[in-house]
């Protein structure tokens, strides 16, 4: 019997309401258990007061000196204080609601006390203490670990029940790392790693066993992503387009504008993979107007040259329609029929869609989440590109997949992933990056302004405007909040409506019809609106280039990669573009994101910092991006050791032997638990 098959209630000291609680936790077995880490450590160590900060927390020992004198305050309140030698200094200690300690504080008596050090009152206020002369092993001088709890569990039961866990099963833990990797990299065997993890003696013993830890989890994620990855090409199943280099040259001659180097590269990247048999599963990354979709229209035009069909989904219908006049300008002298699908479509229109699809006779359609919807079907899908990829979750990008036979896939996205993250969230992927701008594109200048400058933000609107310039103003809501003091669309609508009465204000928000919101941004496309107050609607692909002037207000309440978004709906032009923060942050997190802002604007940059100041959870999403819950693995921190594994993975996968020899049977295991040759697609 191994530990996943043994239940808690086995333990010693587990009562069945005690299970109960632990299952709440997700906590069914032995193995859950002892895998449920600490996610810090209570530093008991005794240290000398002479090194301590004033406001630190510490673990002392002395010796008392004085009786306890005890306040009481109404029925259960009490202050009991007493002064304690330390190191030739006398120390007053204080306790709240420990009345009970009083007689035990005796003259002479040792003490060991754990507290909150005031340096100039020479006092301590205690959070615990303990006698060394009472029987039971003392805190003192040991690291404790701190768990998740609550309900009826305490860190006392639970740092008990993992320490009987270990002492009754401890010695059935069982390797799980191939010995040629342990051996390797100088690691803690998995018993001893979980044992230390709980149990430190010290710090480089916990340091230790962490590593071990990190590194397993990490690897055996990556293990996943790269068998997946490994089978896939076996299999072999995909489609391998037939078409020859020269064809796809001479259309990207045919294109308004030479492609920079970055979108050579990633174009031949691209078309190699395209002709494999394998399905191809490709992120292409690149900054806010680096020219992702003139390479999607490439890979496109490449799949209808071979016989099929190539499907793009992005997120808004505004988007939609914009990709939709995009493209069909690309494909107007190549005989391609580009269609559109969206859920404003009236009925009508949307059967001749639909039929155009299924008889071959649209090449490329072009829609919102209307495209993975029951009745869709294809004639023969060969290539589905997603846009914006973190705007759908897991689910929808692979029921658009299933609509074909292991078509291509390629999936873009304007917000930079730091390596960290693409490796991890996008490990089953190869990844593609363009970082160079388009020739002739400017940087965007950007500055901070505090709300008190609105009258000179209004002048700069007005400079921009009577040199034949556009301009957008982004604000959080659509409406007024009681909630939240920040600036909203409407509001701003009327008073740039009253500042500028010469000029036609846009509004653009959610919760337009399409065709209005249509309407809205054609006139502003047009410049027969000059100045367009939005909402983050305007986020994702609406390309205006006469538009120089980006204002969002409240911005402190953006993340930075969203600022760095919408920053990106100006500086298409030729002309110099600019971007005004509008904020009076209260927050440190805040003030560190306008700084940002305005020191770089490279998308990589500002995902990086992004990354520092949110962390991966929330970089994209976590609902959305599929991003795993690491148990003690951070991949801020762990970046490092997450590249190693995935190397290790990728080297181990490659090898015959790790599929047949008996090495590595138990890695085998864990693969064959997770479903990895069910030959379900990876998302």
């Amino acid at each position: 019997m191994t530990l996943d098959q043994i239940s808690v209630r086995q333990i010693k000291g587990v009562s069945a309401p005690k299970e109960e609680e632990l299952h709440a936790f997700g906590v069914q077995t032995v193995a859950d258990l002892l895998d449920y880490f600490p996610y810090r450590y209570e530093d008991y160590r005794i240290r000398e007061l002479s090194e301590v900060k004033d406001g630190e927390k510490v673990t002392v020992q002395g010796t008392i000196r004085g009786n306890g004198i005890l306040q009481r305050y109404g029925r259960s309140k009490s202050r009991l204080t007493c002064k304690i030698e330390i190191e030739h200094m006398l120390v007053t200690a204080v306790w709240f609601n420990r009345h009970f300690l009083q007689s035990q504080l005796v003259p002479g008596r040792e003490i060991v006390l754990t507290g909150k050090w005031e340096q100039q009152r020479l006092q301590m206020t205690i959070s615990e203490s303990e006698f060394p002369d009472k029987a039971g092993a003392p805190k003192s001088g040991t690291l404790q670990p701190v768990y998740s709890v609550g309900g009826g569990i305490t860190q006392p039961w639970m740092r008990k029940t993992v320490g009987q866990a270990l002492a009754q099963y401890g010695a059935m833990i069982e390797e799980v790392l191939p010995h040629s990797l342990v051996e390797q990299h100088g690691l803690m065997s998995r018993r001893d790693a979980v044992l230390h993890i709980h149990q430190p003696g010290d710090v480089r013993e916990g340091q230790e066993a962490r590593r071990r830890m990190v590194y397993e989890e990490l690897f055996l994620f990556q293990l996943k992503l790269q068998a997946y990855r490994s089978l896939n090409r076996k299999r072999g199943d995909g489609i391998a387009h037939k078409v020859n280099g020269e064809t796809i040259r001479l259309f990207a001659q045919t294109l308004p504008f030479e492609l920079t180097d970055g979108q050579k590269k990633v174009v031949n990247e691209i078309m190699s993979d395209m002709r494999q048999p394998a399905a191809m599963n490709r992120l292409l990354q690149g900054d806010v107007g680096s020219g992702k979709t003139v390479v999607a229209a490439i890979a496109l035009y490449c799949t209808v040259k071979a016989g099929h069909q190539g499907a793009l989904m992005v997120p808004t219908e505004i988007l939609a329609d914009q990709h939709l006049r995009s493209l069909q300008k690309l494909f107007a002298d190549a005989g391609i029929e580009v269609g559109l699908l969206t859920g404003s479509m009236t009925e009508r229109r949307r059967r001749d869609v639909l039929a155009g699809l299924q008889m071959g006779m649209i090449d490329i359609i072009v829609g919102t989440h209307a495209l993975i919807q029951d009745g869709v079907f294809f004639r023969s899908l060969g290539l589905v590109v997603t846009d914006e990829q973190h705007r759908f979750g897991v689910n929808q990008r692979s029921v658009l997949r299933r609509k074909g036979l292991n078509p291509d896939v390629l999936t873009m996205t304007a917000t930079p992933i730091p390596r960290t993250l693409a490796i991890t969230a996008f490990g089953d992927m190869d990844v593609s990056t363009i970082r160079e701008r388009p020739h002739g594109r400017k940087p965007i200048k950007t500055y901070w302004v505090k709300h008190g400058m609105m009258d000179r933000v209004l002048g700069f609107i007005r400079k921009e405007v009577d040199e034949g310039r556009q301009a957008y103003v982004i604000c959080p809501l659509i409406e007024e909040s009681d909630k939240l003091d920040v600036q909203n669309a409407i509001d701003v609508f009327v008073q740039m409506q009253q500042a500028f009465p010469d000029l036609k204000v846009g509004l653009l928000h959610g919760r337009l019809t399409a065709s209005d919101k249509d309407e809205v941004m054609s006139s502003f496309s047009e410049n027969e609106t000059q100045l367009l107050i939005a909402t983050t609607v305007v986020e994702v692909g609406v390309d205006v280039p006469n538009a120089t002037l980006m204002i969002i207000m409240d911005s402190e309440r953006f993340g930075l990669s969203q600022l760095h978004q919408l920053r990106g709906r100006v500086g298409r032009g030729e002309h110099q573009s600019h971007c005004i923060l509008v904020a009076d942050p209260k927050s440190e997190t805040g003030r560190e994101r306008m700084k940002v802002m305005t020191e770089t604007d490279d998308g990589f940059e500002v995902a990086r910092r992004d990354l520092e100041l949110r962390g991966p959870g929330d970089f994209f999403g976590t609902k959305q991006s599929g991003l795993p819950e690491f148990r003690v693995a951070d991949m801020a921190a762990d970046f490092e050791t997450l590249e190693l594994a995935r190397d290790d993975a990728a080297e181990l996968c490659a090898k015959e032997e790790f599929w047949t020899e008996s090495a590595y049977a138990r890695v085998r295991a864990y693969l064959q638990k997770d479903q990895i040759f069910q030959g379900e697609q990876l998302d």
